[in-house]
């Protein structure tokens, strides 16, 4: 009997297809966790805006419901500059908080260790 010439050269192919796959198919370590500064500086600027825009928009529809122009467009865009900054602070806390929890993990305890004495 003959042995197909191509199959090991097949076998070979079907071996680096599926390594391919297995390696497609994991997540590389880290992924999602990091923010660049970049994307974190207009997720910030975005959560401002956000806040100032859905402001004026319901001053403005207040504004128009009841008749009285600048009252409730001043107010609710005061109150949507505020709950910007808000949100912006608590997006700030979090990166932070996951930036010490990383360098805790990633074996930086005795840095956090070392900077949490000096402050006492």
């Amino acid at each position: 009997m003959e042995k197909d010439p191509f199959s090991e050269r097949l076998k070979r192919l079907e071996d680096r297809i599926e390594a391919a796959k297995s390696a497609q198919s994991t997540p590389p370590s880290g992924a999602g966790a990091k923010y660049t500064q970049g994307s974190l500086a207009w997720r910030m600027v975005i959560e401002l805006v956000v806040g100032m825009l859905l402001g004026l928009a319901i001053g403005m529809g207040l504004d128009s419901l009841f008749g009285t122009r600048p009252v409730f467009l001043v107010l609710f865009a005061l109150l949507g500059f505020a709950a910007g900054v808000r949100t912006m602070m608590r997006t700030a806390s979090e990166v932070r908080d996951k930036r010490a929890e990383g360098a805790l993990l990633d074996g930086g305890a005795a840095e956090a260790d070392r900077n949490g004495s000096q402050g006492e």
